[in-house]
Protein backbone atom coordinates (compact mmCIF):
# COMPACT_ATOMS: atom_id res chain seq x y z
CA UNK A 1 0.00 0.00 0.00
CA UNK A 2 0.74 3.43 -0.46
CA UNK A 3 0.58 7.07 1.16
CA UNK A 4 -2.00 9.40 -0.20
CA UNK A 5 -0.83 12.94 -1.17
CA UNK A 6 -3.68 14.58 -1.81
CA UNK A 7 -7.63 14.12 -3.27
CA UNK A 8 -9.46 16.68 -5.31
CA UNK A 9 -12.22 16.72 -7.75
CA UNK A 10 -13.63 17.53 -11.09
CA UNK A 11 -17.00 18.29 -11.45
CA UNK A 12 -16.59 21.70 -13.62
CA UNK A 13 -14.27 23.38 -16.72
CA UNK A 14 -12.03 25.09 -14.00
CA UNK A 15 -11.49 21.86 -11.49
CA UNK A 16 -9.37 20.39 -15.24
CA UNK A 17 -7.15 23.59 -15.05
CA UNK A 18 -6.55 23.06 -11.02
CA UNK A 19 -6.16 18.98 -11.35
CA UNK A 20 -3.49 20.10 -14.43
CA UNK A 21 -1.75 22.78 -11.63
CA UNK A 22 -1.47 20.29 -8.55
CA UNK A 23 -0.42 17.39 -10.30
CA UNK A 24 2.53 19.42 -11.33
CA UNK A 25 3.24 20.25 -8.02
CA UNK A 26 2.91 17.01 -6.80
CA UNK A 27 5.51 16.01 -9.44
CA UNK A 28 8.14 18.57 -8.42
CA UNK A 29 7.64 17.86 -4.84
CA UNK A 30 8.32 14.37 -5.51
CA UNK A 31 11.38 14.51 -7.35
CA UNK A 32 10.20 14.70 -10.89
CA UNK A 33 12.59 16.47 -13.19
CA UNK A 34 11.03 19.18 -14.89
CA UNK A 35 9.89 18.03 -18.70
CA UNK A 36 8.32 14.67 -16.61
CA UNK A 37 6.36 17.25 -14.15
CA UNK A 38 4.85 18.84 -17.47
CA UNK A 39 3.63 14.92 -18.73
CA UNK A 40 2.12 14.15 -15.76
CA UNK A 41 0.21 17.71 -15.62
CA UNK A 42 -0.68 17.26 -19.52
CA UNK A 43 -2.40 13.99 -18.75
CA UNK A 44 -4.38 14.58 -16.17
CA UNK A 45 -5.43 17.68 -18.23
CA UNK A 46 -6.45 14.93 -21.09
CA UNK A 47 -8.24 12.69 -18.70
CA UNK A 48 -10.46 15.55 -16.86
CA UNK A 49 -11.14 16.74 -20.22
CA UNK A 50 -12.15 13.24 -21.39
CA UNK A 51 -14.23 12.46 -18.19
CA UNK A 52 -16.42 16.31 -18.72
CA UNK A 53 -17.01 15.01 -22.41
CA UNK A 54 -18.35 12.21 -21.51
CA UNK A 55 -21.03 14.18 -19.08
CA UNK A 56 -19.35 12.30 -15.79
CA UNK A 57 -18.14 14.29 -13.04
CA UNK A 58 -14.58 11.75 -11.33
CA UNK A 59 -12.71 11.86 -8.00
CA UNK A 60 -8.78 11.77 -8.15
CA UNK A 61 -6.32 10.71 -5.91
CA UNK A 62 -2.28 11.17 -5.54
CA UNK A 63 -0.39 8.26 -4.42
CA UNK A 64 3.04 7.61 -3.48
CA UNK A 65 3.87 3.74 -3.56
CA UNK A 66 7.97 3.72 -2.76
CA UNK A 67 9.10 4.60 -5.90
CA UNK A 68 6.18 5.47 -8.12
CA UNK A 69 3.61 8.38 -8.39
CA UNK A 70 0.33 6.71 -8.94
CA UNK A 71 -2.79 9.03 -9.70
CA UNK A 72 -5.96 7.13 -9.68
CA UNK A 73 -9.17 8.80 -11.54
CA UNK A 74 -12.66 7.41 -10.25
CA UNK A 75 -15.11 8.03 -13.35
CA UNK A 76 -18.59 8.49 -11.37
CA UNK A 77 -22.20 7.11 -12.46
CA UNK A 78 -20.23 4.43 -13.82
CA UNK A 79 -19.07 6.04 -16.84
CA UNK A 80 -16.93 4.46 -20.13
CA UNK A 81 -13.46 4.09 -19.58
CA UNK A 82 -13.02 2.13 -23.03
CA UNK A 83 -9.62 3.98 -24.06
CA UNK A 84 -10.39 6.52 -26.36
CA UNK A 85 -7.98 9.28 -27.77
CA UNK A 86 -7.46 11.37 -24.95
CA UNK A 87 -7.23 8.04 -22.85
CA UNK A 88 -4.23 6.95 -25.37
CA UNK A 89 -2.28 10.84 -25.01
CA UNK A 90 -2.26 10.16 -21.26
CA UNK A 91 -0.79 6.94 -21.97
CA UNK A 92 1.54 7.99 -23.90
CA UNK A 93 2.81 10.66 -20.92
CA UNK A 94 3.30 8.38 -18.39
CA UNK A 95 5.03 5.23 -17.73
CA UNK A 96 1.66 3.13 -16.81
CA UNK A 97 -1.93 2.93 -17.72
CA UNK A 98 -4.37 0.68 -16.43
CA UNK A 99 -8.04 0.79 -16.99
CA UNK A 100 -10.95 -1.14 -15.02
CA UNK A 101 -14.27 -0.73 -16.80
CA UNK A 102 -15.97 -2.61 -13.72
CA UNK A 103 -15.21 0.06 -11.59
CA UNK A 104 -14.74 2.78 -14.06
CA UNK A 105 -11.62 3.51 -13.00
CA UNK A 106 -8.30 4.75 -14.44
CA UNK A 107 -4.66 4.37 -13.31
CA UNK A 108 -1.80 6.44 -14.09
CA UNK A 109 1.83 5.30 -13.19
CA UNK A 110 5.03 7.36 -13.03
CA UNK A 111 8.57 6.07 -12.10
CA UNK A 112 10.39 8.64 -9.76
CA UNK A 113 14.06 8.16 -10.13
CA UNK A 114 15.59 6.88 -7.20
CA UNK A 115 18.59 8.77 -7.02
CA UNK A 116 16.54 12.18 -6.64
CA UNK A 117 16.26 13.53 -3.28
CA UNK A 118 12.34 14.26 -2.58
CA UNK A 119 10.83 15.80 0.62
CA UNK A 120 9.24 13.52 3.21
CA UNK A 121 5.67 12.96 2.83
CA UNK A 122 4.64 14.59 6.23
CA UNK A 123 6.76 17.63 4.05
CA UNK A 124 5.15 17.32 0.94
CA UNK A 125 1.55 17.17 2.48
CA UNK A 126 2.23 20.92 4.56
CA UNK A 127 3.29 22.28 1.57
CA UNK A 128 0.58 21.05 -0.55
CA UNK A 129 -2.04 22.44 2.06
CA UNK A 130 0.15 25.41 1.83
CA UNK A 131 -0.83 26.14 -2.10
CA UNK A 132 -4.01 27.54 -2.90
CA UNK A 133 -5.92 26.51 -6.22
CA UNK A 134 -5.43 29.15 -8.71
CA UNK A 135 -9.01 30.96 -8.87
CA UNK A 136 -9.25 32.18 -12.65
CA UNK A 137 -8.56 29.75 -15.87
CA UNK A 138 -5.98 32.73 -16.63
CA UNK A 139 -3.44 32.39 -14.27
CA UNK A 140 -3.57 28.32 -15.57
CA UNK A 141 -3.09 29.57 -18.88
CA UNK A 142 -0.20 31.45 -17.81
CA UNK A 143 1.36 28.44 -16.49
CA UNK A 144 1.13 26.99 -19.43
CA UNK A 145 2.42 29.62 -21.36
CA UNK A 146 5.48 29.20 -19.27
CA UNK A 147 5.70 25.48 -19.48
CA UNK A 148 5.35 25.89 -23.71
CA UNK A 149 8.02 28.53 -23.67
CA UNK A 150 10.11 26.63 -21.98
CA UNK A 151 9.43 23.17 -23.66
CA UNK A 152 9.83 25.56 -26.95
CA UNK A 153 13.50 26.34 -25.76
CA UNK A 154 14.56 22.59 -24.96
CA UNK A 155 13.41 21.31 -28.45
CA UNK A 156 15.40 24.45 -30.14
CA UNK A 157 18.34 22.97 -28.01
CA UNK A 158 18.08 18.87 -28.74
CA UNK A 159 17.51 20.66 -32.45
CA UNK A 160 20.54 22.18 -32.35
CA UNK A 161 22.39 19.16 -30.57
CA UNK A 162 21.21 17.39 -33.54
CA UNK A 163 22.23 19.09 -36.17
CA UNK A 164 25.88 19.19 -34.41
CA UNK A 165 25.69 15.73 -34.19
CA UNK A 166 24.40 15.28 -37.96
CA UNK A 167 27.54 17.06 -39.15
CA UNK A 168 29.94 14.84 -37.39
CA UNK A 169 27.95 12.23 -38.51
CA UNK A 170 28.40 13.37 -41.97
CA UNK A 171 31.84 14.15 -41.27
CA UNK A 172 32.36 10.82 -40.37
CA UNK A 173 30.54 9.18 -43.38
CA UNK A 174 32.89 11.37 -45.66
CA UNK A 175 36.38 9.95 -44.14
CA UNK A 176 35.17 6.53 -44.01
CA UNK A 177 34.29 6.77 -47.83
CA UNK A 178 37.38 8.50 -48.42
CA UNK A 179 39.62 5.16 -46.60
CA UNK A 180 36.86 2.77 -47.93
CA UNK A 181 37.80 3.65 -51.67
CA UNK A 182 41.48 3.92 -50.58
CA UNK A 183 41.13 0.44 -49.56
CA UNK A 184 39.38 -0.63 -52.54
CA UNK A 185 42.20 1.13 -54.55
CA UNK A 186 44.81 -1.24 -52.49
CA UNK A 187 42.95 -4.60 -52.85
CA UNK A 188 42.72 -3.43 -56.63
CA UNK A 189 46.69 -3.17 -56.75
CA UNK A 190 47.21 -6.00 -54.88
CA UNK A 191 45.33 -8.14 -56.70
CA UNK A 192 46.95 -7.06 -59.71
CA UNK A 193 50.08 -7.49 -57.75
CA UNK A 194 49.25 -11.24 -57.41
CA UNK A 195 48.17 -12.19 -60.51
CA UNK A 196 51.86 -11.02 -61.49
CA UNK A 197 52.87 -12.69 -58.83
CA UNK A 198 51.36 -15.86 -59.68
CA UNK A 199 52.21 -15.82 -63.44
CA UNK A 200 55.77 -15.42 -62.60
CA UNK A 201 55.49 -18.48 -60.38
CA UNK A 202 54.17 -20.32 -63.51
CA UNK A 203 56.93 -19.08 -66.09
CA UNK A 204 59.57 -20.24 -63.13
CA UNK A 205 57.83 -23.54 -62.16
CA UNK A 206 57.73 -24.12 -66.28
CA UNK A 207 61.16 -23.06 -66.63
CA UNK A 208 62.15 -25.69 -63.68
CA UNK A 209 60.15 -28.19 -65.08
CA UNK A 210 61.43 -27.80 -68.51
CA UNK A 211 65.70 -27.77 -66.70
CA UNK A 212 64.88 -31.38 -65.14
CA UNK A 213 63.14 -32.81 -68.44
CA UNK A 214 66.45 -31.31 -70.39
CA UNK A 215 68.71 -32.62 -68.11
CA UNK A 216 67.17 -35.81 -67.16
CA UNK A 217 66.99 -36.71 -71.03
CA UNK A 218 70.64 -35.47 -72.01
CA UNK A 219 72.03 -37.62 -69.05
CA UNK A 220 70.58 -40.59 -69.63
CA UNK A 221 72.46 -41.18 -73.33
CA UNK A 222 75.95 -41.14 -71.68
CA UNK A 223 74.47 -43.28 -68.44
CA UNK A 224 73.11 -45.63 -70.75
CA UNK A 225 76.10 -45.57 -72.81
CA UNK A 226 78.53 -46.56 -69.43
CA UNK A 227 76.04 -48.98 -68.20
CA UNK A 228 76.34 -51.03 -71.99
CA UNK A 229 79.88 -50.94 -71.80
CA UNK A 230 80.74 -51.97 -68.19
CA UNK A 231 78.31 -55.12 -69.83
CA UNK A 232 80.54 -55.53 -73.17
CA UNK A 233 83.46 -55.73 -70.55
CA UNK A 234 82.18 -58.13 -67.95
CA UNK A 235 80.64 -60.19 -70.83
CA UNK A 236 82.01 -63.54 -71.79
CA UNK A 237 83.52 -62.13 -74.52
CA UNK A 238 85.58 -59.23 -73.31
CA UNK A 239 89.56 -59.36 -72.15
CA UNK A 240 90.32 -61.40 -68.74
CA UNK A 241 90.13 -59.24 -65.80
CA UNK A 242 91.66 -59.16 -62.67
CA UNK A 243 89.63 -59.78 -59.68
CA UNK A 244 89.95 -55.54 -58.45
CA UNK A 245 89.98 -54.81 -61.75
CA UNK A 246 86.13 -57.01 -62.35
CA UNK A 247 85.33 -55.43 -58.69
CA UNK A 248 85.48 -51.83 -59.65
CA UNK A 249 83.99 -51.92 -63.34
CA UNK A 250 80.76 -53.72 -61.54
CA UNK A 251 80.38 -50.35 -59.26
CA UNK A 252 80.67 -48.39 -62.18
CA UNK A 253 78.00 -50.02 -63.63
CA UNK A 254 76.14 -50.34 -60.17
CA UNK A 255 76.51 -46.39 -59.41
CA UNK A 256 75.62 -45.57 -63.61
CA UNK A 257 71.98 -47.73 -63.04
CA UNK A 258 71.44 -46.08 -59.68
CA UNK A 259 71.85 -42.51 -61.53
CA UNK A 260 69.79 -43.83 -64.25
CA UNK A 261 67.11 -44.62 -62.29
CA UNK A 262 67.12 -41.50 -60.52
CA UNK A 263 67.44 -39.71 -64.08
CA UNK A 264 63.93 -41.62 -64.64
CA UNK A 265 62.54 -40.81 -61.52
CA UNK A 266 63.58 -37.08 -61.81
CA UNK A 267 61.81 -36.83 -65.44
CA UNK A 268 58.85 -38.66 -64.17
CA UNK A 269 58.69 -35.70 -61.46
CA UNK A 270 58.99 -32.77 -64.05
CA UNK A 271 56.28 -34.57 -66.41
CA UNK A 272 53.52 -34.90 -63.35
CA UNK A 273 54.44 -31.53 -62.07
CA UNK A 274 53.61 -30.29 -65.73
CA UNK A 275 50.52 -31.39 -65.73
CA UNK A 276 51.39 -33.95 -68.50
CA UNK A 277 50.14 -36.73 -66.65
CA UNK A 278 47.49 -37.87 -69.06
CA UNK A 279 45.56 -41.67 -68.08
CA UNK A 280 45.31 -43.93 -70.97
CA UNK A 281 42.70 -46.46 -69.36
CA UNK A 282 42.17 -49.65 -70.74
CA UNK A 283 40.94 -52.73 -69.54
CA UNK A 284 42.94 -54.58 -67.02
CA UNK A 285 42.82 -57.79 -65.42
CA UNK A 286 43.84 -56.92 -62.00
CA UNK A 287 44.39 -60.37 -60.67
CA UNK A 288 47.33 -60.90 -63.51
CA UNK A 289 48.54 -57.49 -62.92
CA UNK A 290 48.79 -58.21 -59.09
CA UNK A 291 50.54 -61.94 -60.28
CA UNK A 292 52.77 -60.02 -62.17
CA UNK A 293 54.28 -58.13 -59.63
CA UNK A 294 54.08 -61.00 -57.38
CA UNK A 295 56.59 -63.05 -59.30
CA UNK A 296 59.06 -60.18 -60.37
CA UNK A 297 59.13 -58.31 -56.40
CA UNK A 298 59.56 -61.40 -54.47
CA UNK A 299 62.94 -61.83 -54.91
CA UNK A 300 63.83 -58.49 -53.23
CA UNK A 301 63.52 -59.69 -50.21
CA UNK A 302 66.41 -59.46 -48.39
CA UNK A 303 66.04 -62.94 -45.54
CA UNK A 304 64.07 -65.54 -45.75
CA UNK A 305 61.76 -64.03 -42.92
CA UNK A 306 60.47 -61.72 -45.22
CA UNK A 307 57.35 -62.97 -47.29
CA UNK A 308 55.37 -61.49 -49.83
CA UNK A 309 51.99 -62.38 -50.34
CA UNK A 310 48.90 -61.27 -52.96
CA UNK A 311 45.19 -61.66 -52.68
CA UNK A 312 43.16 -59.79 -55.02
CA UNK A 313 39.42 -60.46 -54.68
CA UNK A 314 37.51 -61.81 -57.63
CA UNK A 315 34.55 -59.51 -57.77
CA UNK A 316 37.27 -57.02 -59.60
CA UNK A 317 37.75 -58.87 -61.99
CA UNK A 318 38.61 -56.23 -65.16
CA UNK A 319 38.71 -52.94 -64.42
CA UNK A 320 39.17 -50.15 -66.52
CA UNK A 321 42.19 -48.17 -65.72
CA UNK A 322 45.74 -46.77 -67.07
CA UNK A 323 47.56 -50.31 -66.53
CA UNK A 324 51.06 -48.34 -66.33
CA UNK A 325 50.45 -45.84 -63.67
CA UNK A 326 48.47 -48.47 -61.43
CA UNK A 327 51.59 -50.74 -62.30
CA UNK A 328 54.22 -47.77 -61.32
CA UNK A 329 52.32 -46.98 -58.07
CA UNK A 330 51.93 -50.33 -56.83
CA UNK A 331 55.45 -51.40 -57.48
CA UNK A 332 56.97 -48.31 -55.84
CA UNK A 333 54.56 -48.93 -52.70
CA UNK A 334 55.38 -53.06 -52.80
CA UNK A 335 59.57 -52.34 -53.10
CA UNK A 336 59.38 -49.44 -50.28
CA UNK A 337 57.94 -52.08 -48.22
CA UNK A 338 60.08 -54.65 -49.05
CA UNK A 339 62.66 -52.52 -48.54
CA UNK A 340 62.09 -51.50 -44.60
CA UNK A 341 61.04 -54.54 -43.48
CA UNK A 342 63.61 -56.87 -42.30
CA UNK A 343 61.28 -59.98 -40.51
CA UNK A 344 57.57 -60.82 -41.45
CA UNK A 345 55.43 -60.06 -44.10
CA UNK A 346 54.49 -57.68 -47.10
CA UNK A 347 50.81 -57.95 -48.13
CA UNK A 348 49.09 -56.93 -51.15
CA UNK A 349 44.89 -57.04 -51.34
CA UNK A 350 42.86 -55.47 -53.17
CA UNK A 351 39.01 -55.38 -52.56
CA UNK A 352 35.66 -53.72 -54.07
CA UNK A 353 34.13 -50.80 -52.12
CA UNK A 354 30.53 -50.82 -53.38
CA UNK A 355 29.43 -47.52 -51.76
CA UNK A 356 32.53 -45.72 -53.12
CA UNK A 357 32.56 -47.42 -56.52
CA UNK A 358 35.88 -47.81 -55.87
CA UNK A 359 38.72 -50.96 -55.74
CA UNK A 360 40.82 -50.83 -52.79
CA UNK A 361 44.19 -51.74 -52.93
CA UNK A 362 46.34 -51.91 -49.58
CA UNK A 363 50.09 -52.53 -49.12
CA UNK A 364 50.79 -53.65 -45.48
CA UNK A 365 53.81 -54.54 -44.19
CA UNK A 366 55.48 -55.55 -40.63
CA UNK A 367 58.67 -53.77 -41.05
CA UNK A 368 60.04 -50.22 -39.06
CA UNK A 369 56.96 -48.07 -39.18
CA UNK A 370 57.13 -44.39 -40.16
CA UNK A 371 56.69 -41.64 -36.86
CA UNK A 372 53.18 -39.59 -37.19
CA UNK A 373 55.16 -36.49 -37.59
CA UNK A 374 56.66 -37.86 -40.58
CA UNK A 375 53.77 -39.64 -42.17
CA UNK A 376 53.00 -36.52 -44.65
CA UNK A 377 56.85 -35.52 -45.59
CA UNK A 378 57.16 -38.96 -46.86
CA UNK A 379 55.30 -37.49 -49.59
CA UNK A 380 57.22 -34.37 -50.38
CA UNK A 381 60.11 -34.91 -52.78
CA UNK A 382 63.33 -36.05 -51.99
CA UNK A 383 62.32 -36.68 -48.32
CA UNK A 384 63.94 -40.16 -46.54
CA UNK A 385 62.68 -40.52 -43.03
CA UNK A 386 65.87 -40.78 -40.64
CA UNK A 387 67.03 -43.97 -39.16
CA UNK A 388 69.56 -46.54 -39.14
CA UNK A 389 68.04 -48.76 -41.48
CA UNK A 390 67.79 -45.52 -44.26
CA UNK A 391 71.37 -46.00 -44.53
CA UNK A 392 71.31 -49.31 -45.51
CA UNK A 393 68.59 -48.95 -48.18
CA UNK A 394 69.08 -46.74 -51.81
CA UNK A 395 66.46 -44.67 -52.58
CA UNK A 396 65.79 -40.95 -54.00
CA UNK A 397 62.93 -39.94 -51.73
CA UNK A 398 60.90 -39.49 -55.07
CA UNK A 399 59.10 -42.90 -55.14
CA UNK A 400 55.88 -41.93 -52.90
CA UNK A 401 55.42 -38.26 -54.11
CA UNK A 402 55.60 -39.68 -57.85
CA UNK A 403 52.83 -42.53 -56.52
CA UNK A 404 50.75 -40.25 -55.38
CA UNK A 405 50.62 -38.09 -58.24
CA UNK A 406 50.06 -41.14 -60.43
CA UNK A 407 46.86 -41.21 -58.02
CA UNK A 408 45.44 -38.05 -58.81
CA UNK A 409 46.04 -38.62 -62.47
CA UNK A 410 43.62 -41.72 -61.91
CA UNK A 411 40.96 -39.60 -59.52
CA UNK A 412 41.98 -41.78 -56.74
CA UNK A 413 43.88 -41.07 -53.29
CA UNK A 414 46.74 -42.35 -51.22
CA UNK A 415 47.13 -42.57 -47.78
CA UNK A 416 49.62 -44.10 -45.39
CA UNK A 417 49.18 -45.26 -41.36
CA UNK A 418 51.79 -46.64 -39.52
CA UNK A 419 53.26 -47.79 -36.10
CA UNK A 420 56.68 -47.22 -35.52
CA UNK A 421 58.16 -50.73 -34.89
CA UNK A 422 54.70 -52.18 -35.58
CA UNK A 423 54.53 -51.52 -39.46
CA UNK A 424 53.03 -49.86 -42.12
CA UNK A 425 49.85 -49.50 -44.27
CA UNK A 426 49.05 -47.63 -47.91
CA UNK A 427 45.77 -47.77 -49.10
CA UNK A 428 45.19 -46.45 -52.32
CA UNK A 429 41.65 -46.11 -53.62
CA UNK A 430 41.14 -46.15 -57.59
CA UNK A 431 37.30 -45.33 -58.94
CA UNK A 432 36.56 -48.72 -60.15
CA UNK A 433 34.94 -48.57 -63.82
CA UNK A 434 34.89 -51.84 -66.23
CA UNK A 435 33.06 -49.32 -69.70
CA UNK A 436 34.39 -47.11 -72.05
CA UNK A 437 34.05 -43.51 -71.04
CA UNK A 438 30.49 -42.26 -71.72
CA UNK A 439 31.47 -38.15 -72.48
CA UNK A 440 34.95 -36.93 -73.70
CA UNK A 441 36.37 -33.69 -71.75
CA UNK A 442 35.31 -32.32 -68.71
CA UNK A 443 36.30 -29.08 -67.29
CA UNK A 444 35.52 -28.39 -63.50
CA UNK A 445 35.27 -24.80 -62.68
CA UNK A 446 35.57 -24.21 -58.44
CA UNK A 447 38.10 -22.19 -56.43
CA UNK A 448 38.15 -25.50 -54.23
CA UNK A 449 41.15 -28.14 -54.58
CA UNK A 450 39.69 -30.24 -52.47
CA UNK A 451 36.36 -30.26 -54.46
CA UNK A 452 37.98 -30.52 -57.78
CA UNK A 453 39.77 -33.74 -56.69
CA UNK A 454 36.49 -35.20 -55.34
CA UNK A 455 35.19 -33.97 -58.93
CA UNK A 456 37.84 -36.15 -60.65
CA UNK A 457 37.40 -39.27 -58.88
CA UNK A 458 34.00 -39.64 -59.56
CA UNK A 459 34.55 -38.90 -63.28
CA UNK A 460 37.79 -40.95 -63.88
CA UNK A 461 36.70 -43.96 -66.25
CA UNK A 462 33.03 -42.14 -66.73
CA UNK A 463 34.87 -38.97 -68.75
CA UNK A 464 37.36 -39.31 -71.11
CA UNK A 465 39.45 -36.55 -69.38
CA UNK A 466 39.18 -34.26 -66.80
CA UNK A 467 40.58 -30.32 -66.93
CA UNK A 468 40.81 -27.60 -63.88
CA UNK A 469 40.44 -23.76 -63.85
CA UNK A 470 40.15 -22.15 -60.43
CA UNK A 471 37.95 -19.29 -61.03
CA UNK A 472 35.65 -17.85 -64.30
CA UNK A 473 38.38 -16.18 -66.06
CA UNK A 474 40.87 -19.06 -66.43
CA UNK A 475 37.57 -21.08 -67.34
CA UNK A 476 37.11 -18.98 -70.05
CA UNK A 477 40.35 -18.99 -71.43
CA UNK A 478 40.41 -22.81 -71.00
CA UNK A 479 37.19 -23.40 -72.88
CA UNK A 480 38.57 -21.21 -76.07
CA UNK A 481 41.62 -23.16 -76.17
CA UNK A 482 39.74 -26.11 -75.68
CA UNK A 483 36.03 -26.66 -75.73
CA UNK A 484 35.05 -29.60 -73.40
CA UNK A 485 31.77 -31.16 -74.17
CA UNK A 486 30.89 -30.83 -70.52
CA UNK A 487 31.91 -27.97 -68.12
CA UNK A 488 30.53 -27.97 -63.84
CA UNK A 489 30.44 -24.89 -62.80
CA UNK A 490 30.95 -23.47 -58.76
CA UNK A 491 28.78 -20.09 -58.52
CA UNK A 492 30.69 -18.75 -55.74
CA UNK A 493 34.24 -18.51 -57.67
CA UNK A 494 36.83 -15.42 -57.61
CA UNK A 495 37.49 -12.70 -60.68
CA UNK A 496 34.15 -14.03 -62.83
CA UNK A 497 31.88 -15.98 -60.34
CA UNK A 498 29.40 -18.87 -61.82
CA UNK A 499 26.44 -16.83 -62.89
CA UNK A 500 28.78 -14.60 -64.60
CA UNK A 501 30.52 -17.28 -66.46
CA UNK A 502 27.38 -19.04 -67.63
CA UNK A 503 26.40 -15.40 -69.39
CA UNK A 504 29.42 -15.28 -70.96
CA UNK A 505 29.03 -18.59 -72.26
CA UNK A 506 25.43 -17.90 -73.37
CA UNK A 507 26.50 -14.45 -75.10
CA UNK A 508 29.88 -17.16 -77.04
CA UNK A 509 28.88 -18.21 -80.58
CA UNK A 510 30.87 -21.49 -79.66
CA UNK A 511 30.74 -21.68 -75.71
CA UNK A 512 26.74 -21.52 -75.62
CA UNK A 513 26.53 -25.38 -76.80
CA UNK A 514 28.54 -26.76 -74.34
CA UNK A 515 26.50 -28.40 -71.37
CA UNK A 516 26.70 -26.89 -67.74
CA UNK A 517 26.33 -28.22 -64.23
CA UNK A 518 26.02 -26.24 -61.58
CA UNK A 519 27.77 -27.97 -58.66
CA UNK A 520 27.44 -25.31 -55.33
CA UNK A 521 26.97 -25.15 -52.14
CA UNK A 522 24.13 -22.87 -53.55
CA UNK A 523 21.93 -25.03 -54.66
CA UNK A 524 19.17 -22.91 -55.32
CA UNK A 525 19.16 -20.64 -58.90
CA UNK A 526 15.77 -19.68 -59.98
CA UNK A 527 15.58 -19.94 -63.32
CA UNK A 528 17.71 -22.65 -64.19
CA UNK A 529 18.11 -24.10 -67.47
CA UNK A 530 20.49 -26.66 -66.60
CA UNK A 531 20.89 -28.96 -63.67
CA UNK A 532 22.40 -27.43 -60.03
CA UNK A 533 23.44 -29.81 -57.51
CA UNK A 534 24.38 -29.05 -54.04
CA UNK A 535 27.88 -29.80 -53.37
CA UNK A 536 26.57 -31.14 -49.77
CA UNK A 537 26.73 -35.11 -49.62
CA UNK A 538 26.96 -35.30 -53.73
CA UNK A 539 27.01 -38.80 -54.47
CA UNK A 540 29.14 -40.23 -57.72
CA UNK A 541 25.87 -41.27 -59.24
CA UNK A 542 23.82 -38.12 -58.71
CA UNK A 543 26.61 -36.13 -60.40
CA UNK A 544 27.05 -38.41 -63.23
CA UNK A 545 23.31 -38.37 -64.01
CA UNK A 546 23.39 -34.88 -64.07
CA UNK A 547 25.77 -34.88 -66.40
CA UNK A 548 23.50 -37.38 -68.69
CA UNK A 549 20.68 -35.14 -68.31
CA UNK A 550 22.48 -31.81 -69.66
CA UNK A 551 24.13 -33.92 -72.89
CA UNK A 552 21.05 -34.81 -73.03
CA UNK A 553 19.05 -31.54 -73.20
CA UNK A 554 21.92 -30.51 -75.40
CA UNK A 555 21.05 -32.99 -77.58
CA UNK A 556 17.33 -32.56 -77.62
CA UNK A 557 18.23 -28.67 -78.25
CA UNK A 558 20.58 -29.22 -81.10
CA UNK A 559 17.93 -31.99 -82.45
CA UNK A 560 15.23 -29.68 -82.20
CA UNK A 561 17.34 -27.02 -84.07
CA UNK A 562 17.39 -28.95 -87.23
CA UNK A 563 14.33 -29.49 -87.38
CA UNK A 564 13.62 -25.98 -87.59
CA UNK A 565 16.06 -25.38 -89.87
CA UNK A 566 14.51 -28.19 -92.02
CA UNK A 567 11.29 -26.58 -91.81
CA UNK A 568 12.30 -23.27 -92.38
CA UNK A 569 14.15 -24.47 -95.97
CA UNK A 570 11.45 -26.08 -96.98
Amino acid sequence: MGEVLTRAEICRDQDVFAVRQLGRQIAELVGLESQDQIRVATALSEIGRETLARGAGSAVVFDLREDRLVITVDYRDGADVRESEGVKLAGRMVDEIALSAEDGRVTLVKRVPGHRSRRPLDGIREELARLSPPTAALDVLREQNRELAGTLEEVLRLNAELAETNQGVLALYNQLSTELEETNRGVVALYAELDEKSSQLRQAAEARQRFWASVSHELRLPLTSIIGLVRLLLGSGAEPLSEEQAHQITLIGTSAETLLALVGELLDLAKAESGRLDPQPSMVDVIALAEELHMTLQPTGRADGVTLSVDVSDEIGEMFVDETMLTTILRNLLSNALKFTEYGEVRLTAVVDPAMAEVVFTVADTGVGIPPEHLERVFEEFFQVPGSLQLKTKGTGLGLPYARRLTEALGGTLDLASRPGEGTTATLRVPHRMATPEVGRVLVADDDAGFRAVARRMLFGFADGVDEAADGVEALNLMRERPPDVVLVDLLMPRLDGTALLHRMAEDDVLRGIPAVVVSVVSEQPGASHPVLSKHGLRRDQLLEAIREAVRDKAGRDAGSVEDDRGWGS
